[in-house]
């Protein structure tokens, strides 16, 4: 099992960065693929990024694609999430999540952090 926190989120304007971490406790955090997925009010939770259990791989989210890099650190149990360019539509409540698939799904996800709250205003 691996438990997730994130931390990392704030309230910044738009054009501004901000790095999201995921912090896991647990031996088995390696086994695991690390995704980020947003939640809008009013909105389903919405996939963001996904990253491989050595980092290798990744995938994203057209709407991020080219501002946001995951990445991780195994040493540290941490995955990073660096936002940058970020626009008033990426306002939501961040949660990372672990599977043992490499996968966009959110059902897929059995480990879920208990979120972080991102605000951009314009």
């Amino acid at each position: 099992q691996v438990q997730l926190v994130e931390s990392g989120g704030g309230l910044v304007q738009a054009g501004a960065s901000l790095r999201l971490s995921c912090a896991a406790s647990g031996r088995s955090f390696m086994r695991y693929a690390i995704g980020w997925f947003r939640q809008a009010p009013g909105k389903e939770r919405q996939f963001v990024a996904t990253i491989g259990w050595s980092g290798d791989s990744t995938t994203y989210a057209d709407s991020v694609k080219g501002r946001f890099t995951i990445s991780r650190d195994n040493a540290k149990n941490t995955v990073y999430l660096q936002m940058n360019s970020l626009k008033p539509e990426d306002t939501a409540v961040y949660y990372c999540a672990g599977a043992t698939l490499f996968t966009t799904v959110p059902t897929v996800y059995g480990y879920w952090g208990q979120g972080t709250q991102v605000t951009v205003s314009s």
